[in-house]
């Protein structure tokens, strides 16, 4: 459709009271300076430099020594204007909004004389309700204010304490206080480019009129799941319902290529309202997954998505959809004090080869789809995959994405801030919270957008002392740095993005928790005996704390149903000779956190590995009672076995044990439990210089030569106030065997609780959850579906109890 046609008819609908009208006010505008003395036609979208450049009132801005000369531009106060006639009846609609999809930067929007909203933020859409303003003939103006000016006097007006950097090197001939206003940050200069604070209306602007609801955004996310290995489909759409009464209708989503349709009912009530989509893929249908370049093809599928509501009122809207996983890794390294960061697409490892973007033109009019492409294209003929947008210009215009999506260039997003430190009061803190959320709504479902980045630089500028900052003002710039993106912009984007669900305490975590305060009953129980996970990645402490809560099931149920076991022969204070221990519960009816043992799909938890273990049918316990420490041996065999006990003790910074000791043969006796072992702990520990902190216990049943039960442990403390742990880099070389596929790990270290872990891969390890105490051990993955070493070693990953701290 002609961008300059000024009407436009939105989605059709049965009659005139359910119709929506759309009135582009893109085109021809009038623009004058501030004392009036200057005014011309100008393009919107566009800005005053072009303007005058379009009309030969100034030379190229970037002709020789402009950018100085023209200076004066960015230090006027422009105002953009513009008649229009309304082509229906005002009358007739409930809601009629005015709608920007981008303001450089300042301004005050007037409708019939009338203000009916203000503008500083270049980054985000502006709606504002003009229900009761809009006339049948209409003028509206916009009144710039100079962003240069703007940026000093809120600079000016922040009196409690400086925030740096106030002006630009002058060899960059720029302006300063840029870090005040939310805007292009290198539109101020940068070292590499020239100072050209632009004005002006630089994106679409429209005018929406409605009746009943209008859906003001829609958006989408593919999430694959590890558990069942299928695709699905999670869609939200924003309406804005404006009435009194609930419309009821259905959501209909068909993606033809994948054989998927399906129908949902929805009713929508007044006011602001998401609907959430959860769509099943079809799962007879192969998916071929989105890749980057030079990994494979970028493949899409046409997606729509028809909202049919009461009164014959419709919304349809189509997209591309890709299907991708991105995992980004930090796992200890051998050999090195950090940490592996390496992104896996679709469980591979991809090294990125790119470069750095920045915006393609001062004035964002010129940046054509055209050139666009080019540049783009120039990438990848380049054997480039990657891009990172940085952090002084602009969240790039929808095609750039777009490119990216169909050339595979997987692109690393910054958020807007570079080489500076910024203000956190309110005003700001408000607008760069609007600014984010818009744009993490707006680009969320592009597959090429891979990670999203709190800044550029400036955290190095913080800690490096760019900026000559008082040791006694330092705190002062940290909390500013943390409330900006840590408490602000990371928490929007744990909560806006496709990990909006990947927190402990999120929405959706607290949903699927439906035993009252059951989530922090999990913590208070974990926290008696293991310190919490706190790291600074909310990502990777949701993940951690979701394996220290396994092991804390785990080690609960062990306790308990291996009291029942040792029971079953003997009465003490009148209880006893217990005959069974059924534990709460054994699967899931979905997927949420619950007492089972069993995931939703069936994938094993940490339980049903020890559950496998103090089921065993022979089995030595171990307890402590008044400083003792007993083991008991209980079997369910049929017959009597001749077997010894081995006990050892370990501390926790070696890999050999300190202490061992074995008993002479003795007859288990069949379906029986029975005391074997009994020794004061301080006698226990008395063949080293253990204590209760530093060592540990391991014991198993044996006749010397054949392994003839688990390997049980006991901790003498609590693994909170262990000493000694250290951290463990465990690998893993993984080979086939028959149908089984062998595990053979090697430990730098002892390590508790290690969980071996192959993603959506179906079938069980013969042992997961375990206590590693030698350097070496080997454990078989038994798949529930054919599958190959490759696919193993790219989605295998481990977990020990030290890793998580």
């Amino acid at each position: 459709m002609c961008p300059r046609l000024l009407l436009l008819l939105a989605l059709c609908s049965a009659g005139p009271a359910a119709a929506a009208f759309t009135l582009s006010l893109r085109g021809s505008w009038r623009i004058r300076s501030g004392n009036g003395s200057l005014e011309l036609p100008g393009k919107v979208p566009g800005c005053v430099h072009s303007a005058l450049f379009q009309r030969r009132l100034i030379q190229d801005p970037y002709y020789r020594f402009n950018d100085l000369k023209y200076r004066w531009i960015a230090l006027d106060n422009w105002t953009y204007s513009k008649k229009f006639e309304t082509p229906f009846d005002i009358s007739k609609w409930q809601q009629v909004n005015l709608v920007f999809e981008g303001i450089d930067t300042v301004a005050n929007v007037l409708l019939n004389n009338v203000s009916v909203g203000k503008t500083d933020n270049m980054f985000r859409r502006y709606s504002f309700d003009i229900t009761h303003v809009i006339k049948a003939v209409n003028f509206i103006e916009l009144h710039f204010q100079s962003a240069v000016l703007y940026a000093r006097n809120r600079s000016e007006a922040h009196t409690c304490y400086e925030v740096p950097p106030k002006c630009p090197p002058p060899v960059q001939k720029g302006e300063c206080h840029v870090n005040f206003i939310r805007k292009e940050q290198c539109s101020f200069s940068w070292d590499w480019g020239p100072s050209f604070p632009t004005q002006g209306i630089w994106k679409d602007v429209r005018i929406e009129a409605y009746n009943i609801c209008h859906l003001d955004y829609f958006t989408f996310s593919p999430v694959y799941d590890n558990n069942i290995q299928e695709w699905n489909l999670e869609i939200d759409s924003s309406f804005h319902v404006v009435s009194s009464k609930p419309v009821f209708g259905q959501a209909i989503v068909v993606i033809p290529e994948l054989q998927t349709q399906r129908t949902y009912s929805i009713e929508l009530k007044h006011g602001k309202r998401i609907v959430k989509l959860f769509v099943k893929i079809n799962k007879n249908i192969t998916v071929r997954t989105w890749w980057p370049h030079g990994h494979g093809n970028q493949t899409g599928y046409n997606m729509t998505v028809l909202f049919k509501l009461d009164g014959g009122l419709s919304f349809e809207r189509s997209a591309k959809v890709y299907f991708r996983t991105v995992e980004l890794i930090e796992e200890p390294i051998e050999k090195s004090p950090g940490l592996s960061f390496y992104f896996k697409i679709n469980g591979l490892p991809i090294f990125l080869k790119g470069s750095n973007w920045i915006p393609a033109d001062s004035f964002q009019d010129q940046v054509t789809p055209v050139l666009l492409r080019l540049l783009l294209r120039s990438v990848v003929d380049a054997n480039m995959n990657t891009l990172r947008v940085w952090g002084g210009g602009i969240y790039e215009q929808d095609e750039f994405y777009e490119l990216c999506d169909e050339l595979g260039i997987m692109v690393w997003q910054d958020f807007m801030f570079a080489c500076a430190l910024y203000p956190t009061d309110g005003d700001f803190l408000n607008s760069v919270r609007a600014e984010v959320t818009y744009q993490i709504r707006r680009l969320k479902s592009h597959p090429s957008i891979i990670t999203w980045s709190g800044n550029n630089e400036n955290e190095a500028a913080l800690m490096m002392n760019w900026y000559n900052v008082q040791p006694s003002d330092l705190p002062t710039y940290i909390n500013d740095y943390v409330t900006l993106y840590v408490k602000n912009i990371r928490k929007i984007v744990l909560a806006v993005s496709s990990g909006e669900d990947w927190s402990y305490e999120s929405k959706f975590s607290l949903h699927r928790q439906h035993h009252e305060n059951g989530n922090f009953e999990m913590l208070q129980q974990a926290a008696r005996h293991f310190r919490l996970p706190q790291s600074a990645d909310p990502l990777r402490t949701f993940k951690d704390t979701l394996y220290l809560t396994q092991v804390m099931q785990a080690q609960c149920v062990k306790t308990e149903t291996e009291f029942y076991r040792r029971s079953r022969s003997e009465i003490v204070d009148g209880k006893g000779q217990t005959m069974g221990a059924l534990y709460w519960q054994l699967n899931d009816i979905w997927q949420a956190p619950s007492w089972s043992s069993l995931e939703y799909g069936g994938k094993w938890k940490m339980l049903h590995y020890f559950a496998r273990n103090f089921f065993a049918p022979l089995l030595p316990v171990g307890f402590e009672d008044e400083d003792v420490f007993f083991i008991y041996g209980v079997s369910d065999l049929h017959s009597d076995c001749t077997v010894m006990l081995t006990v050892r003790v370990h501390t926790w910074s070696s890999l050999k044990p300190v202490c061992s000791e074995t008993t002479k043969l003795f007859v288990m006796k069949a379906g029986e439990s029975a005391l074997l072992y009994k020794k004061p702990v301080p006698e226990l520990l008395n063949c080293t210089k253990c204590t209760r902190q530093s060592c540990v216990v391991t014991f198993y049943l044996s006749t010397g030569s054949q392994l003839l039960s688990p390997t049980n442990y006991h901790f003498l403390s609590s693994l909170k106030e262990a000493k000694g742990l250290q951290k463990a880099n465990i690998t893993a070389i993984i080979s086939q065997q028959g149908d089984a596929f062998a595990f053979a790990l090697e430990t730098s270290a002892v390590a508790p609780f290690v969980w071996l872990d192959v993603g959506g891969i179906p079938g069980r390890f013969s042992d997961n959850g375990f206590l590693m105490t030698e350097k070496t051990r080997t454990v078989l993955f038994y798949p529930w579906k054919p599958t190959s070493k490759r696919k193993l070693e790219q989605s295998f990953h481990v977990t020990s109890l030290t890793s998580i701290y």
